[in-house]
């Protein structure tokens, strides 16, 4: 039975991971109360992949990063929790991780670690992990190989010099928390991403149910599309790739809207990408033909935020623009 929840505001539900998502959710906050983060678990590498291996739990990375986000506490904890170690068994590895771990060992379960840790930080809103089952990405590219494991598709993609095609998990079947669900069927507006697009995103979309629930609820969907392409997982790919890539995933007319950006990036500060084999995403014509033909309503603007030579979308006026399609 789906419960029915009463907030103040409007109800946004974020589905993704990564820094994309948290980048968002730092907007977000600013603008409404009633924010449910759903967040990715199929993470396999860094300091998330080693406390997966070691303890056996779900990978923390991405749920920190939006735990952080929605944060309303003293910025010392951010620092503190954002904090990697430089030196020993401990290096690489992020204390939020570790306090997660921590979190995870005294209750007995990763959904009360990441309620409990959500109380300590006072954060606006929930964040839910999109399943509590143990599963592992599975990549087909163009060419027909498979790669198992999310931190090895960009990398073997690059190798091969061979696109993906499409997201499998494994096991193929994983359920929902009811939580995400009772979110999804309460929103007024649903918002995948912006982030990696293959192991990012469209892994939520994977998880039994989930399509469906999105699809029925009354809620419009709303696809944030990346400034930048992304090495070994979206190279070369427009506005027009991505969202078939995603409808590819789930069924047609599940996305309502679409969000780009079309303000010009600067050399200097785009060298640095191109360098690592990433290019800016900027409508073409073939895009705009292609969303108009899928029904999908399209909001182009400058949406960039450029801060220590990184590029990021601006928070505000990305939350700005999505809160006022409700």
């Amino acid at each position: 039975m789906v419960e029915t929840i009463k907030r103040d505001g409007k109800n946004i539900v974020a589905i993704g991971g990564g820094t994309g998502l948290s980048v968002l959710l730092r907007g977000l906050k600013e603008k409404t109360q009633s924010i449910t983060a759903i967040v990715t678990v199929a993470d396999d590498g860094g300091g998330s992949g080693r406390l997966r291996e070691d303890l056996g739990m779900l990978p923390p990375g991405d749920i920190r990063s939006c735990l952080i986000a929605l944060a309303n506490t003293e910025p010392t904890m951010e620092k503190l929790l954002q904090y990697r170690f430089k030196e020993g068994s401990l290096k690489g590895q992020s204390f939020g991780n570790l306090f997660l771990a921590a979190m995870n060992e005294i209750h007995g379960s990763f959904e009360k670690a990441v309620e409990e840790t959500s109380n300590v930080l006072k954060i606006t809103g929930k964040v839910l992990p999109v399943t509590l089952d143990d599963i592992t990405l599975i990549a087909e590219l163009e060419d027909g190989s498979i790669i198992e494991g999310e931190s090895k598709i960009p990398l073997l993609s690059i190798e091969k010099k061979s696109k993906i095609k499409r997201i499998k998990t494994n096991p193929e079947i994983s359920y929902p928390l009811k939580n995400a669900i009772d979110a999804i069927v309460n929103a007024d507006i649903i918002v995948l991403g912006p982030g990696s697009l293959y192991t990012s995103i469209i892994p939520n979309l994977l998880v039994k149910d989930m399509v469906n629930v999105i699809n029925s609820s009354k809620a419009k969907v709303v696809y944030v599309c990346n400034i930048m392409t992304q090495p070994g997982e979206t190279d070369d790919m427009g506005i027009k790739d991505h969202v078939e890539a995603i409808l590819n995933h789930t069924v047609d007319g599940f996305v309502d809207y679409c969000i780009a950006n079309n303000k010009e990036i600067p050399a200097d500060i785009l060298s640095k990408y191109i360098h690592d084999k990433a290019k800016p995403i900027y409508p073409q014509d073939l895009d705009i033909a292609y969303l108009k033909d899928k029904g999908i309503k399209f909001i182009s603007d400058d949406f960039i935020n450029i801060k220590d030579e990184l590029i990021r979308h601006n928070a505000k006026k990305l939350s700005e623009t999505i809160i006022n399609l409700i």
